[in-house]
């Protein structure tokens, strides 16, 4: 009797959980852990093996806090050195599910892939892909050597002749629309008419969110050919290093996650008969159109003719920046009054800026007349736009009228980092939040020279280039002398644009540039970082064993670091419980590896991270000789 009683409660809970999940139109939780495919590098792992897999932890468990601590968030990449990773969930996953379908991937590929360089597994909730090179540009993201489709076992519940082409016509337009879509991601459902039944066909196409709608739809289009023939089949999967599709006649995702395609359809979507009504009012608004855009055309002729140089050539074609009136800047600014400014840059002077909104910007003026000065200037506004990344300050917009050219930044409140060390402000920072900045400027360096599209070089790498954000987070600023080489080419260059004190001896002697460059110089900020003093003009007075007359901050660190002194290096104003002598030393010693010379034994700015974050001891220890000091 009692087992009788226990199988009908059963299914009664049974019963009402399924009624409240079709009230609330959503399916199970579920990460879709199903394998659809695993490839593994013919390449075997060059490192030690404990190294490797501290590189590859490190950059998934960033992977893993960037999918945990934002659930909106679907698609993470990370870096440790030589270990670059991805991870895409499908948008339709909760975050719980996302992380749980990452962390099965991750077991997976590195049971399966023990000694490769990389590899990929792709299930039908996630995708995951390591390699031991930057694989994150377009070309090498969009397809693999063998792509795959996968077809369920299953026939459709409805005749083929009904389901097949309803399935090929909705993967057809998912392949259209997709790539017009803000991320890349489609999600949609489609009736099949059979008789007194119908069904539904569930189906979602998703491509890498960092690459272009071109190649998202050349992915999509190869993967569409990959599951053209699973139909009649109940299902079928398509995978690719660059994108994923799918359909099914039962739900996988819940009805919150579908996005009506319509709109991106040719013709919106709309009816043979519709589209001829629209089509004749089309032709009368466009004629109208024709008309208002001669009328101003005229007008913004007459503006040209009246104003020099009014428009910034080229600007109006960048994606992300405002393009902001000279006249609305000016009234930001109260006229560039004095009062306002904030800080001067390569170019010109910065001033604290309120627009018409109320929002508070930082205004760069650039007072140049040369046209090679305006056209370095139209180059920084195309690479700063397309920069983004927590520790680079972001530019909003720009402005121009003449020969006077205006860039619109992010406002910081806490202003530049050497009015914390060795100005009106210092004495104010943690150890803590030394450390955390130290860290930060790192890894903006590592984007501008490893991350991003084209390779960066900043140049003028000093204190007063970095800003400090509302939780003291910093910034690098100041792009106006950045320049773009090749990968992996060093440059040649007769014109210094450094910071004497910060600057590399190879660039500031010979014109030797490289991304070491930038490394040179973030190892004299830690320093300052860690002393609270000027890289340059110490005084005597700056500490007790200092010698007279020293004015070099390089100089005297290394002093302190032959006679195995690293501690005496930290400033005074901070309390000795905040930290270890053990970090203080590791940090310095840091620092003392970015300066050497030549420039073949300074790290990697990469290298550089994963030395701050590795709870191990250095074992290159920076060498017994001192290198040139800087000039």
């Amino acid at each position: 009797m009692r087992r009788v009683i226990s199988i009908t409660m059963t299914i009664l809970l049974h019963g009402v959980f399924l009624i409240l999940l079709m009230i609330m139109g959503g399916i199970l939780s579920d990460p879709q852990d199903k394998l659809l495919k695993q490839d593994c590098s013919r390449f075997t792992i060059e490192v030690e093996m404990s190294v490797f897999l501290y590189k590859f932890n490190k950059t998934f468990e960033d992977i893993r806090k960037q999918l945990s601590n934002n659930s909106n968030i679907h698609f993470a990449t990370a870096v440790q050195t030589d270990v670059y990773g991805m991870v895409q969930c499908r948008n339709y996953l909760s975050s719980v599910d996302c992380v749980a379908c990452l962390d099965l991937a991750r077991t997976q590929i590195r049971r399966n892939c023990s000694t490769a360089d990389g590899g990929h597994v792709i299930y039908e909730g996630c995708f995951l892909r390591y390699e031991a090179h930057n694989f994150f540009t377009q070309s090498l993201l969009v397809t693999f050597e063998s792509t795959a489709g996968v077809c369920s076992t299953n026939q459709s519940k409805s005749e083929a002749t009904a389901f097949t082409p309803v399935v090929n016509r909705l993967i057809t337009d998912l392949v259209s629309v997709t790539p017009k879509i803000d991320g890349f991601f489609a999600a949609t459902t489609r009736p099949v008419f059979n008789g007194d039944v119908t069904t539904t066909v569930y189906a979602v196409a998703q491509c890498i969110e960092t690459i272009s709608p071109k190649d998202c739809k050349s992915c999509l289009t190869t993967g569409y050919s990959n599951i053209q023939s699973c139909p009649p089949a109940s299902g079928g999967s398509s995978v690719d290093a660059g994108c994923f599709l799918r359909y099914s006649d039962s739900a996988f995702f819940a009805d919150s996650s579908i996005i009506n395609i319509t709109p991106y359809l040719p013709g919106g979507g709309n009816s043979s008969s519709k589209t001829t009504i629209i089509g004749g009012a089309v032709g009368g608004i466009c004629l109208l159109l024709i008309i208002l855009s001669v009328i101003l055309w005229f007008q913004l002729m007459r503006k040209r003719k009246s104003a020099l140089g009014g428009d910034l050539f080229g600007v109006t074609k960048l994606q992300g920046p405002v393009i902001y009136s000279f006249k609305d800047l000016k009234s930001a600014t109260k006229s560039f009054s004095e009062d306002f400014k904030i800080g001067e840059g390569g170019f010109g002077d910065v001033y604290k800026g309120i627009i018409k909104n109320g929002d508070v910007v930082a205004v760069k003026k650039l007072s140049i007349a040369t046209r090679k000065a305006k056209t370095d200037f139209e180059s920084e506004v195309r690479l700063i736009s397309n920069v983004n990344h927590r520790n680079i300050i972001r530019l909003l917009g720009c402005g121009s009228r003449g020969s006077e050219l205006l860039l619109v930044f992010e406002y910081m409140e806490n202003g530049s980092l050497d009015t914390f060390l060795y100005g009106k402000k210092s004495g104010s920072l943690s150890w803590k939040q030394r450390v955390d900045i130290i860290l930060g400027i790192a890894k903006g360096l590592v984007y501008l020279h490893e991350q991003f599209h084209l390779h960066i070089i900043h140049r003028d790498i000093k204190s007063s280039n970095i800003l400090l954000d509302d939780e003291y987070q910093p910034k690098i600023a100041d792009f106006g002398l950045a320049r773009l080489i090749c990968d992996d080419q060093s440059h040649l260059t007769t014109r210094f644009a450094g910071t004497l004190g910060y600057t590399a001896p190879e660039y500031a002697i010979h014109g030797h540039l490289s991304e070491k460059v930038d490394t040179y110089s973030f190892g004299i900020v830690v320093l300052e970082i860690v002393s609270g003093r000027r890289c340059s003009n110490l005084t005597e007075s700056a500490a007790a064993n200092i010698e007279p007359h020293t004015d070099s901050l390089l100089k005297h660190t290394w002093n302190l670091y032959e006679s195995d002194m690293h501690s005496d290096l930290i400033d005074e104003t901070l309390d000795p419980k905040e930290y270890s002598t053990k970090n203080v030393k590791k940090i310095v010693e840091i620092a003392l590896m970015c300066t050497q010379s030549p420039t073949s034994v300074r790290p990697a700015m990469s290298e550089v991270v994963v030395l701050l974050t590795n709870d191990i001891s250095i074992v290159q220890k920076a060498p017994p000789e001192k290198p040139t000091l800087s000039l």
